[in-house]
Parts: C-alpha cells; sequence; structure tokens
C-alpha cells in the first residue's frame, strides 16, 4: 500500500479533505516547509508543563486498543478499574473505567483535545503513515507556524491531536504575543521524511510527551483567573473566544475556549471524558510559587505527597506536581 496525500484526505471525511487539498495545493512551496527540522522537546523544559491526562471512559479495552494501537503508547500498569498508558516508564495517560458513566456533551465545559507532542516531524510522518494504513479517521490537519499537528478523536469522542513543534528559534513574538495560525499542512513535505509503502511506526518513539491540553471553557475570563492569576500561567494568545497560556515561552501549554460551550456550568460529575490532569513543576521554589498565588487567589487546596490539586471553575480538577 502506498500512502498518498489523497489517501490520507479521504480519510478525513469529504468537507475537511476538499478544504484540506485545495489548501494544501495553494501552499505547495510555500515558507514553511523549507525551515530546518527540529529535535527537541522545549514544552517540557519549562518550569510549568502537563505531565499527564487523566480520562473517564465507558468501554476500557476498546480505549486501551487506541491509546495503544493507534497512538502507540504502552501499557504501564492496570489496578483495579484504572489503566496507565505511557512512554519510556512514564505516565501520560490514565484510563479509569466508569462503564455506566454518561458521554459529555460538546457544549459542556471539558476536553477539547490532549495533544501528544512527538520528538520530531519525521516521527510526525511516520506516524502519519500509520493511522492512514490503520485506516483510522482523521478529523483535521494544521500548520500553526510554530507546529504541525494532526486532529483525530478517540472511540469515545475525545479530541486528540498528534504534532510535532518547530524549532522555537523560528517563533515569531510580538513582545509577549506568539504569532499563530491554521495554514494548510504540507503532506508532501511530511510524506517525503517517511516510508509511505509500510507501516515503521511500532510504539510511540521515546521522548513522546503530552504537550499541552485544550478545553472546552463556559467563559474566557474565567479561565483568564484561574489559569492565568491563578495557576500563573502567561497568556500567549487570545481573543474573546479562545485563550492560550504557557510557563516560559511556549508557544501554549494550556489553551481554553467557548467555540460550543459558552455560559456552560459545573460538569456532571457522573459524565465520562476528562477527569483531570497534572501540571508538572520543574522545582520546589516553582510549586511553593503556584501554591502562593493559589491561595492569594482564594482557591481551595488539597496538598497531598508534595502535590497541589485544585478545581477549575467548570470542575477538572487540575493536579501540580513536584517533577
Amino acid at each position: 500500500m502506498n500512502v498518498t496525500r489523497r489517501h490520507i484526505l479521504r480519510l478525513a471525511g469529504a468537507s475537511t479533505a476538499s478544504a484540506a487539498l485545495a489548501g494544501a495545493i495553494r501552499a505547495e512551496g510555500g515558507n514553511f516547509s523549507i525551515l530546518p527540522d527540529y529535535q527537541g522537546m522545549f514544552a517540557t523544559s519549562t518550569p510549568l508543563h502537563v505531565r499527564d491526562v487523566t480520562l473517564k471512559v465507558r468501554d476500557l479495552e476498546t480505549m486501551i486498543g487506541f491509546y495503544t494501537e493507534i497512538i502507540g503508547l504502552a501499557v504501564l500498569d492496570q489496578a483495579g478499574a484504572s489503566t496507565r498508558l505511557g512512554v519510556d516508564g512514564i505516565t501520560l495517560l490514565t484510563l479509569e473505567h466508569h462503564p455506566e458513566g454518561q458521554p459529555e456533551g460538546p457544549m459542556a465545559a471539558g476536553l477539547y483535545h490532549t495533544a501528544f507532542l512527538l520528538p520530531s516531524r519525521a516521527d510526525l510522518a511516520s506516524w502519519l503513515i500509520h493511522t492512514a494504513m490503520a485506516q483510522y479517521q482523521f478529523r483535521g490537519f494544521a500548520d500553526h507556524r510554530v507546529s504541525e499537528a494532526v486532529y483525530l478523536d478517540d472511540p469515545e469522542g475525545n479530541g486528540v491531536e498528534v504534532y510535532a513543534d518547530r524549532d522555537p528559534a523560528f517563533w515569531t513574538w510580538d513582545g509577549t504575543r506568539i504569532v499563530m495560525g491554521s495554514e494548510a499542512i504540507d503532506f508532501d513535505g511530511l510524506l517525503a521524511l517517511t516510508d509511505t509503502q509500510s507501516d515503521t511506526f511500532s510504539a510511540a518513539p521515546s521522548g513522546t510527551r503530552i504537550g499541552h491540553i485544550h478545553l472546552r471553557a463556559g467563559n474566557i475570563p474565567a479561565a483568564g483567573d484561574f489559569y492565568g492569576v491563578a495557576l500563573g500561567l502567561d497568556t500567549t494568545s487570545g481573543r474573546e473566544d479562545a485563550l492560550f497560556l504557557s510557563s516560559g515561552r511556549y508557544h501554549h501549554h494550556v489553551a481554553l475556549n467557548t467555540w460550543e460551550s459558552l455560559g456552560a456550568g459545573q460538569r456532571n460529575a457522573g459524565a465520562t471524558g476528562l477527569a483531570g490532569f497534572t501540571l508538572s513543576a520543574i522545582d520546589e521554589a516553582t510549586l511553593n510559587a503556584t501554591r502562593e498565588r493559589l491561595a492569594a487567589a482564594g482557591i481551595d487546596l488539597k496538598e497531598e505527597a508534595g502535590s497541589l490539586t485544585a478545581t477549575d471553575p467548570w470542575g477538572t480538577l487540575v493536579t501540580i506536581a513536584k517533577a
């Protein structure tokens, strides 16, 4: 089987494929694809960064199958109703079995997508061929100037992004704001980096991590108060319906939008989907500073074994733990 751009786009559905193909044709020979390839993980070198995500799922075996066979994570541990998956022995995703849980609606606050960051563009190309050969449905593709990203949903509708960063030396900043966009992805440049006739992606490569998490929020001001003021993340981009924040001048570690969830209130604790996520603090000083900001903002904290857990305005648990 020889995977081509058109083959991949057919797996994205008619409307997405048509728009992406037209954009890709316009973008051929564009500037982004000629930038040097980057192999690095700036996302996880910052004072705060995303460590892991926990999902509540109905069909545990199907979900394990997706995250191992499509995303390439390894099962690290299964204990009772909880399964930990990851790379390099490091937990990136925990699946909690809730067979009676009701699916969380798209208009509720919650998870927009979990973003798995691969170490290089070549790794993204290899994964793209692997997923296309598995005939798994894509949801979209984008060149964000700072990264190249592929979007899909897991079997229970949780959004997933798989992406590779560009060299941070080539990111464009306007003061404290990062310049991002949603350009057509360079399929031809990606496919040139890998074997398009065989599946060489046997597992997520060493170094794969969660680069960021994107959430659905009820309103942006409350999102900024919690994730910016209380947690201490810096705003890197935003508008009235979306907010992007990071630590240490990464393009974003946490994003929130109200595209479908404007006005959403507290989440249904019995629903499936996002249970919570962990931010890793690079040292004790960062953890202490985060504790002080949360306390000053009047956020209730649970402290246990060197970690802090707070609840965002919509009921998502956010844990801050020392690396």
